[in-house]
């Protein structure tokens, strides 16, 4: 995957004072849990809620996938918490991935 690129685009915008939106976050979110970087997925999301960038349903279904796939199945049943008191919405690939997670782990 292309996840070390999506970070150092990622970084310029920041570099040249363009603020990124929830898509553009998610977006790097999605490149880095398809190369298995669940820590960098962890960094993102805690950097876009320093920034007051609000996670979306989509955000959150990448972290969950990319948390399960790393065997972090507490990180990802933590996510899912907090997609249900942020009253976002919930959908089937947001149980799968949280259903996959309890599978992984351990």
């Amino acid at each position: 995957g292309q996840w070390v690129a999506a970070l150092e685009l990622l970084a310029e915008m920041t570099a040249r004072q363009v603020e990124p939106h929830t898509s553009t976050f998610t977006s790097a979110v999605i490149a880095c849990a398809n190369g298995r970087e669940w820590g960098s997925v962890l960094g993102l999301l805690a950097e876009m809620i320093a920034s007051q960038v609000g996670p979306d349903t989509t955000t959150y279904n990448a972290a969950i996938t990319s948390c399960a796939h790393g065997g972090e199945w507490r990180e990802s049943l933590g996510f899912l918490v907090t997609m249900v008191t942020s009253r976002l919405p919930l959908t089937a690939w947001t149980y799968n991935a949280a259903i996959s997670a309890c599978e992984k782990g351990e």
